[in-house]
């Protein structure tokens, strides 16, 4: 028989253990609250989406985004560009495009944040060689800045006087090395690690946004020489057709990646390497700018391949070669 002793001894322990039933729920609770989100897949969702500030998903719809010396000129005479000049400041004072405004590659967003660009049909990004503004044009453009355009070639194609660097890039020195044989994707895997603390995409996007910017093209490009002293050190993405993977052929064991098509969820993303720096490259660099310009912002140590095949197997290309053709001889400034 149970005294009142024994009863208030089981009535305390069926408290205790209602109280601790109930504590632990709410620990569990708070866990699943506060469990750690994907933030690479929430970030590629939502540039993906039509959510996104582009409207649309930019990689595989308007990239690359760029117009002719000739087309930036015609504009400019009609005041209806706004120019924004990456060069250093010292070779910005030595010849300019009239009206060009000097902003370093860095500060893009900061930049054209604070413009009214209301008065103007379009931006124009202009560096020495088209390769630096096609980065910083795919950065603008997924943050929903539709009017900016990179200026193809850079100031080598508006004067002869600033045509060095293509002129001395263009080489056949890995001709004999280029294939035919085909190498296939990597297994489809997971997304970069992303570790931002932020929840939604577009708070994602601008913390992305900020460190790709502070990083620079610099941590974005890659030569040549570089890839080809060590191969297996990379990931290496032809982004080219598939037709012109065959011919002219690519370098040995890299492997092709449709433009507007392979780089998305639904497709072949997740098969890009998270363990080896990605390196990608197009004809002149700067196609693979702006898709290197991307990933690095989803998470990838992508790499744009500097000069493109015209730095590898210039004789063998038939398109998007550079040439003394494009140097169109414009007027410029100088603020010496």
């Amino acid at each position: 028989m149970l005294n009142q002793t024994n009863i208030t001894i089981m009535t305390k322990t069926r408290i205790w253990m209602l109280t601790i039933l109930v504590i632990s729920f709410f620990v569990v609770s708070c866990d699943k609250e506060e469990d750690p989100i994907n933030e690479a897949k929430v970030l590629v969702e939502y540039l993906e989406s039509v959510d996104s500030p582009a409207g649309k998903y930019y990689v595989n719809t308007d990239m690359p985004a760029i117009k002719t010396a000739a087309h930036v000129h015609s504009l400019n005479v009609l005041d209806k560009v706004y120019i924004m000049d990456i060069r250093s400041a010292t070779d910005f004072a030595t010849g300019h495009i009239e009206d060009a405004v000097n902003v370093a590659s860095g500060d893009v967003l900061s930049h054209i944040e604070g413009i009214d660009l209301s008065g103007y049909d379009e931006v124009s990004i202009v560096c020495y060689t088209g390769q630096t503004a096609g980065w910083a044009t795919s950065l603008l453009r997924l943050m929903g800045y539709e009017k900016v355009y990179s200026m193809k070639f850079g100031m080598c194609s508006w004067h002869a006087d600033f045509a060095g660097k293509w002129n001395s890039n263009t080489s056949n020195m890995y001709s004999t090395q280029f294939t035919s044989d085909a190498t296939d994707k990597g297994a489809v895997g997971d997304l970069p690690s992303l570790s931002t603390g932020k929840k939604t995409g577009q708070e994602i996007l601008e913390s992305r946004m900020a460190t790709v910017l502070a990083d620079g093209f610099a941590a974005a490009k890659i030569t040549k020489t570089a890839v080809f002293d060590d191969l297996d050190k990379y990931y290496i993405i032809n982004y080219w057709p598939a037709a012109e993977y065959t011919d002219p052929g690519h370098i040995p064991g890299v492997i092709q990646y449709t433009p507007k098509e392979s780089i998305a969820l639904s497709a072949d993303l997740k098969t890009l390497s998270t363990d080896k720096p990605v390196v990608v490259y197009c004809y002149t660099g700067q196609n693979s700018a702006n898709l290197a310009a991307y990933l690095r912002v989803i998470g990838y140590d992508a790499k744009s391949l500097l000069f493109g095949t015209n730095g590898m197997i210039y004789d063998d290309m038939t398109k998007s070669k550079w040439s003394t053709d494009a140097i169109m001889g414009y007027d410029y400034v100088s603020s010496n």
